[in-house]
């Protein structure tokens, strides 16, 4: 992520799952299913209690490549790009779970983190990807990935240590391209720390774009106020606050795992990630100038994004339980 690096005097964690899903499947094609199969709509619920329809988030579409590689939709069977790199075949690819969308909560997470050249994406380039799919219910790690992205120059080196010709460097990005589009079909949400400046990306060449439900843990979640967290807490400053130690940063798989250890450890995640789909919008303090550092201690930015003021972005439940009046911001 993108503040500075804390120290952190922890050295053990509780241990978490890690399973390599490339591994997995060319250990044994075809794995079974791991969720069964609805049961009819009439089995699950009376006439009177009709089924409300979901919709499944679409997979990713991948860049047709002119060098003859494999790409999710070529693949026919589970195979090799001849030089060991497994491809998923499409029919491989796991269905999203559906319980989400009657309970109101993730059940499958894709936390993703990039590491760029830059801020803007006019101007910069995404250098690198990390992402795991996290299954919700069993507080467990299903995948992860980390792939470097080929490039020129890297402005930012300073920051995350990226050296750009190590980018260059012969590696299965495009299949690792592909793996991500594997776990993005098996997701029901995306979490990221500063999800507003890691979704930028997407959706820019080489990336697909990831069409589903966006949460940031720093402005959507709402931890708990035992682990007395700013309301905008910095990545380090989640982690230390759960117990996990902060040994790097600045590389996209290392703040992906902070982020699952946090979730391993939280025990109302499903009620902080309902609550966090409510949907927001912006509201400005409406407080004497005396009184501004009440809206700062509440989480709100002076001049940004509303000129001259102090806001932030609210689901009306949070609007209501504030100690002071607020004002939605007309579109």
């Amino acid at each position: 992520m993108k503040a500075p690096a804390v120290a952190a005097m922890v050295h053990q964690s509780s241990p978490w799952q890690q399973q390599d899903l490339l591994g997995l499947l060319a250990a044994n094609p075809q794995p079974e299913s791991q969720h069964e199969p609805p049961p009819p709509a009439a089995s699950r619920q009376s006439p009177a209690e009709p089924v409300e329809p979901t919709s499944d988030p679409a997979t990713a579409e991948l860049p047709a490549e002119s060098t003859g590689e494999l790409t999710a939709e070529s693949a026919g069977d589970y195979a090799s790009d001849g030089e060991g790199i497994a491809v998923l075949e499409p029919a491989l690819i796991a269905e999203p779970a559906s319980a989400s969308a009657a309970f109101g909560c993730p059940v499958r997470l894709l936390i993703v983190d990039t590491e760029t050249s830059g801020l803007d994406p006019a101007s910069g380039k995404c250098l690198e990807v990390g992402a795991v799919l996290f299954d919700v219910p069993h507080r467990a790690v299903l995948s992860q990935l980390s792939f470097l992205l080929p490039a020129s120059a890297n402005p930012a080196r300073h920051v995350n240590g990226i050296d750009p010709a190590v980018t260059r460097l012969e590696q299965p990005w495009r299949q690792s391209l592909q793996m991500l589009a594997a776990m993005v079909s098996s997701a029901d949400a995306v979490l990221a720390h500063n999800a507003a400046f890691d979704r930028q990306w997407f959706g820019i060449e080489p990336l697909p774009a990831l069409d589903l439900p966006w949460i940031c843990s720093m402005d959507d979640i709402r931890w708990p106020d035992d682990r007395q967290l700013k309301p905008r807490p910095s990545l380090q400053a989640l982690a230390l606050a759960y117990g996990v130690p902060v040994w790097a940063a600045h590389r996209a798989l290392t703040d992906c795992i902070y982020l699952v250890q946090v979730l391993e450890r939280c025990e109302q995640l499903e009620q902080l990630l309902v609550e966090a789909q409510e949907p927001r919008q912006l509201f400005c303090a409406q407080l004497p100038y005396a009184e501004r550092f009440r809206a700062k201690q509440a989480g709100f930015r002076w001049n940004d994004p509303v000129a001259g003021a102090w806001s932030r972005r609210l689901s009306e439940r949070e609007a209501r339980s504030l100690p002071f009046p607020v004002q939605p911001v007309c579109a």
